[in-house]
């Protein structure tokens, strides 16, 4: 069997398993207040180029997502989101649990534009409506697409002049990063808060959330633990999250994952695929007939994506650390003999 499903079934790099092997004995302080986690803040601060951001760990990008929203907005006011975000389609409706509306904007590529955020503005305009104030971001999306460093800057421009803020999901962001020439310091300046992804590129689980906006940093700690968010062993997050920095091994990490869905890509589209997303990064969209679906199912494993007319069905194909150029071809091949 190709495992193609996602990014984050296999366990962890070697050198995260190396890096907690090795602490393994070790007694901290808990909840994150400890050597690990500090250092691991501060290479996040140094790689951000912003040495006052505030840095929380998280076990998971829902629960990030959630205690983030949660903290930053009145009761009264909203998050924006692409139709397709992860915080309306994923999440159990669980920043609408903690009482914030999400306003579902049309986005067919999965990026939301400034003409949309603009426009869902313009039609909350009275006390009877919720204010829209967050703005949310995936990248790289959960179609797989990215948001250029001109984009990220033109969402930051209009946020600015709208009095919103601009949070990142980046439970992909080394993916986007490598894909779209971006880099730590572009996030930290374009976003109030954005996140680095580490359970689907090389960790065991984990998320780190950077807060770059002074006016959301007080009392965070307080809403993490309100929202079960704190882990007792949070060293675990620290160390993990320190091994997968150094020496660029996030990025390089990502950038392989991208290369090898890429290659997958290419490979299909020389035997006359059709794709329904044009994804430069980890996560590819081929559309294939019902019946080759149904008969690759029992040699890869993958997502159904959308079914279409024709008798045709989109599936997702993803790569993380793990893939292997073998399991590329193995892939390829396999779908060869069916169309």
């Amino acid at each position: 069997m190709y495992h193609f499903r996602n990014d984050y079934s296999a366990g962890a790099h070697p050198a995260v398993l190396t890096a907690l092997c090795a602490t393994n004995g070790d007694q901290t302080s808990g909840y994150g207040l400890d050597p690990y986690c500090a250092a691991a803040a501060d290479t996040i601060r140094r790689l951000c180029a912003v040495p006052d951001a505030a840095v929380h760990f998280f076990v998971g990008g829902t629960q990030v997502n959630k205690t983030a929203i949660a903290a930053f907005l009145r009761p009264y006011e909203a998050a924006v989101a692409a139709s397709t975000g992860h915080i309306c389609v994923h999440e159990s409706g669980s920043v609408e649990q903690d009482g914030h509306k999400v306003l579902h904007l049309p986005a067919p590529d999965g990026k939301l534009t400034t003409a949309a955020v603009r426009a869902a503005v313009e039609g909350h305009s009275s006390e009877h409506m919720v204010v829209p104030r967050l703005v949310y971001i995936s990248n790289t999306t959960e179609v797989g697409t990215i948001y250029s460093l001109a984009e990220l800057r033109a969402l930051r421009a209009v946020c600015g002049e709208l009095g919103l803020y601009l949070y990142c999901d980046g439970a992909r962001l080394g993916c986007a990063m490598a894909a779209g020439d971006t880099d730590f310091p572009d996030y930290a300046a374009c976003c109030d808060a954005f996140t680095i992804g580490g359970t689907k590129n090389g960790l065991l689980f984990g998320e780190a959330l950077v807060i770059t906006n002074p006016a959301l940093m007080h009392y965070f700690r307080n809403c993490m633990k309100q929202q079960g968010a704190i882990l007792a062993k949070g060293r675990l997050l620290g160390v993990q999250f320190e091994a997968i920095l150094k020496d660029g091994l996030y990025r390089e990490l990502a950038a392989r994952s991208n290369g090898l869905a890429q290659r997958a890509g290419a490979a299909l589209r020389a035997l006359g695929v059709e794709f329904l997303y044009e994804s430069p990064s980890n996560q590819i969209f081929p559309v294939l007939p019902d019946g080759a679906v149904e008969e690759l199912s029992k040699e890869v494993s993958f997502e159904i994506q959308e079914k279409l007319s024709g008798g045709r069905t989109c599936i997702r194909f993803v790569t993380g650390w793990q893939t292997t150029e073998e399991d590329v071809c193995g892939l390829v091949e396999t779908i060869k003999k069916l169309i």
